[in-house]
């Protein structure tokens, strides 16, 4: 736990919004000593958070990290459908005071099992508890497609702590199964650091991505600041440093 802990502080000083905060505050301290870097820093954060709060442009943001696809067509290539973890919710009343899946990963499970009884491949679902929670995400998830969807899952990978894991634990729990073709399921904007990722650890990856950013139309309110947009920017830059993060790991630590 203690690593996610370390890992997220890291990033909060580095995605939206708290590189901004980060960098308004320092240009405080700069303020005397380098006066144009201070004020470009203490107003230009600002303006900056509130421009990323817009919906108008944080859903621009946001859709250049999704690539439109269509239902899936190459299901006689795959051999196996691994979906994602997409965080838990913690003693849910609800259910007995027990951990349940994240409103973000029902859509993932509910895609999953809509491919699994298209295609009739086995699921695996993957995802570990770095967040110090009890079963692992994979457990979970493997737990709610059986009982919400009513779909067997066959393999639970529960150690991972994040996508570079998600894959390497994957590949390392398919590999003498000889499945290395895989429907990929997760949301659309994290396709492609996900797609990336599973590659790199061997897989041939059939993307299967969900939940898309969609509106009906541009209305005054996307002019408007709201915590939704600031929340899509987040997601935005998180998956911009976090793709840029497994690049820099590939060329350090190479296959």
């Amino acid at each position: 736990m203690f690593s996610f802990l370390l890992s997220n502080f890291v990033a909060a000083f580095l995605i939206v919004p708290g590189n901004l905060l980060f960098l308004m505050f320092l240009g405080f301290l700069v303020r005397r000593r380098y006066p144009v870097w201070g004020r470009l820093l203490r107003y230009g954060s600002p303006i900056l958070l509130y421009l990323l709060s817009l919906p108008i442009l944080s859903h621009y943001l946001i859709t250049q990290l999704e690539q439109p696809t269509h239902a899936p067509q190459a299901i006689k290539n795959a051999s196996a459908i691994i979906v994602l973890g997409g965080g838990r919710s913690f003693a849910s009343p609800e259910f007995n005071g027990n951990d349940a899946v994240s409103v973000a990963t029902l859509p993932r499970l509910r895609y999953a099992a809509q491919l699994h009884r298209q295609s009739g491949l086995p699921l695996l679902t993957t995802g570990g508890a770095p967040d110090g929670g009890g079963a692992p995400e994979g457990a979970l998830m493997a737990d709610s497609l059986h009982q919400d969807f009513g779909v067997s899952v066959r393999w639970v990978e529960g150690a991972s702590a994040n996508t570079y894991e998600n894959a390497r634990f994957s590949y390392a729990l398919l590999v003498n199964t000889h499945i290395t073709t895989v429907y990929l399921v997760t949301h659309a904007w994290h396709m492609p650091r996900a797609q990336r990722t599973f590659e790199a650890a061997g897989f041939v990856v059939i993307p299967a991505p969900v939940a898309f950013t969609t509106r009906n139309q541009i209305t005054i309110l996307d002019f408007m600041p709201s915590g939704g947009a600031l929340r899509d920017s987040a997601i935005f830059s998180h998956e911009i440093i976090g793709a840029l993060w497994y690049r820099m790991r590939a060329l350090l630590s190479p296959r």
